[in-house]
């Protein structure tokens, strides 16, 4: 019998009373968890909790009164302790202080439902280690969770929170907190006191300023801080030896912060408002390989660039720049270099969204920027079977998967197959002859982020698409597709895509619905209109490439998308705003057509 059996007040007759009516939970679902310690109840429309639930491991089971035989083959009373209650995306609106009946819960999923609050009971389930509470309506965190001393796993984000208490600190064991999309405008002090913790999400919420203590976060890898008030980084987080992943989107930063911090690999620091890079600063990024500084005000990058050696990608989109220094042309490991909304003076439009991993760094930042040629060093590389070579460097070390300029119909097995159990993050299939998008990329589902399929032939894109939530960003340019399939809304991390020289007749229809575009790229096509009051909810998008399309008008609306920064709309039959007023750049283009918006 149950170990935790002990743990409410038995009623020897439960089994055999009549309960009053409430929501009915399957017998056949309930005898499953009792073998199992399992039970999944999402999804089920539930407004309460049914007691037969809470009292699972208590009450004595149906199958009690029609065979008490120890021959029996269902034997019931070997039931197991339930170990993972699952009741997400209901309508609860309370539970209930019995939740303590089941003391030896592991995992306890509440998520997606209406609770305003919780059941100090909760302090009692001392076995948790997983505690979903996010998307519902709770203000305040009770201080009963703080007492879960095997908690591995908090997350809270999309609730009400307006702080977190200070006893957070004796959650020794937290390894994962998440409290983003909150109304959280401070931290406790304690935070520090989480030495396990792993990954932080902080992100939207209304900070100004982090705490000192976040310098003995030992162990953090992934800390967001996006879409949060932050004028300034404290230099103590430069504590914080393991981080490798910072994210500060969003915030009203004037510079980087100087974080010596060893390990630290990707850092993005778009949207906020850094004028300048200082040598001081690059000094301390020894070892990143993404550095994203995206819509800011940058109008110089110093010869210390050169620091960067590891540098992969550098994304300057949107900045105030107007050349840029030779030495950016010495990084060795340079594959993607953005430049798309700066004022650069010599260099081809067509040349600022290249992305072309193809080619070694140095080629990529010479012949396409510079137009010099110093050699670089060739990769180790293996010939598979089917005659394709690979970089095994560049899988193993950049984890980056290239088979670009084959003319191939098909990409190999054999090169999915040299690639397997890596983390692929790159994937460059471009200069090919595929007509469809190869199935076998949804074995990366899990790190994939950056896709170019370009100059292909391409007809249709295929939903297998959607099965990768970790893109990012999606080169589809100079292929013959017409439309993109509704499931790719669910991509949430996409942030740029190019479907620039395809043969799209309307703006496609699920890019009003991906909110986290910011850049869109679909010039030279036959687009014939977009719905501003749908473009306007893209509240992320600052670059959007209209040109050398069939717009014969622009409607007025258009701006009222206050968060563009680019807007290209060359080449288009309209009459109005007249080729003056466009040549003069986005923001007078914006400010003609809000004028013209009627009152």
């Amino acid at each position: 019998m149950s170990r935790f059996r002990k743990a409410g007040k038995v009623d020897s007759l439960a089994g055999f009373r009549t309960e009053k009516t409430e929501p009915a939970v399957p017998s056949g679902l309930l005898r499953g968890a009792r073998k199992s310690g399992q039970l999944n109840l999402s999804g089920r429309g539930l407004a309460e909790v049914p007691q037969s639930v809470y009292r699972l491991n208590v009450d004595t089971p149906e199958e009690a009164q029609q065979n008490v035989s120890f021959g029996a083959s269902d034997r019931w009373w070997e039931q197991t302790d339930l170990t993972k209650l699952l009741l997400s995306s209901n309508l609860l609106t309370q539970l209930s202080e019995d939740i303590r009946l089941l003391p030896a819960l592991t995992t306890l999923d509440l998520h997606d439902n209406q609770l305003s609050s919780l059941p100090s009971a909760v302090g009692e389930l001392q076995e948790l280690q997983q505690l979903r509470l996010s998307h519902n309506k709770l203000t305040t965190l009770p201080v009963e969770v703080c007492t879960l001393k095997n908690l591995r796993s908090l997350t809270i984000q999309q609730n009400l929170l307006e702080s977190l208490p200070d006893e957070l600190e004796q959650l020794q064991n937290l390894t994962e907190l998440d409290v983003s999309s909150n109304h959280l405008k401070g931290l406790p002090s304690g935070l520090g006191g989480l030495t396990c913790l792993q990954k932080l999400n902080l992100c939207d919420n209304k900070l100004s300023c982090l705490p000192d203590s976040m310098a003995q976060l030992k162990n953090v890898k992934m800390l967001d801080c996006s879409q949060n008030e932050l004028t300034d980084i404290p230099a103590s987080l430069s504590g914080m030896l393991a981080l490798e992943q910072l994210y500060l989107r969003h915030n009203k930063l004037c510079r980087i912060p100087p974080l010596p911090a060893p390990a630290l690999k990707e850092l993005y620091a778009g949207n906020n408002q850094i004028e300048q890079l200082e040598s001081e600063q690059l000094t301390c990024l020894a070892a990143i390989s993404l550095l994203e500084l995206r819509d800011n005000k940058i109008k110089t990058l110093p010869e210390q660039i050169t620091l960067l050696n590891k540098l992969t990608r550098l994304d300057l989109t949107n900045n105030d720049i107007t050349t840029l220094p030779a030495s950016i042309s010495l990084l060795p490991n340079l594959k993607v270099l953005l430049l798309e909304g700066n004022p650069l003076r010599g260099i081809r439009r067509d040349l600022l969204t290249v992305s072309d991993t193809s080619k070694t760094p140095t080629e990529h930042a010479q012949k396409t920027v510079f137009d010099t040629s110093i050699e670089n060093e060739g990769d180790t590389a293996m010939t598979l079977p089917s005659q394709a070579s690979i970089s095994v460097h560049n899988i193993k070390t950049l984890k980056s998967l290239v088979y670009s300029e084959k003319q191939a119909g098909a990409i190999p097995d054999e090169l999915f197959d040299a690639a397997a159990d890596q983390s692929i993050t790159t994937v460059n299939f471009s200069k090919n002859l595929l007509t469809a998008i190869p199935p076998r990329m949804v074995e990366f589902h899990s790190s994939l982020a950056d896709v170019n399929l370009s100059f292909n032939k391409l007809t249709c894109c295929s939903p297998d698409i959607c099965k990768l939530p970790q893109l990012t960003h999606i080169d589809l340019r100079n292929n013959q597709l017409a439309d993109l399939p509704s499931e790719m809304k669910h991509l949430l991390k996409l942030r740029s895509i190019i479907l620039s020289y395809n043969r799209f007749k309307s703006f496609p229809e699920v890019l009003y619905q991906i909110s986290s575009l910011e850049t869109v790229l679909i010039a030279n096509n036959q687009v014939g209109g977009v719905d501003p009051s749908r473009l306007k909810n893209l509240v992320h998008l600052s670059t959007l490439d209209l040109s050398n399309n069939d717009l014969l008008n622009i409607p007025p609306e258009l701006g009222l998308c206050s968060s563009l920064r680019c807007l290209s709309l060359e080449g288009n039959p309209f009459r109005t705003p007249r080729a003056a007023i466009v040549a003069k750049g986005t923001d007078a283009v914006l400010e003609y057509l809000r004028s013209r918006i009627p009152t």
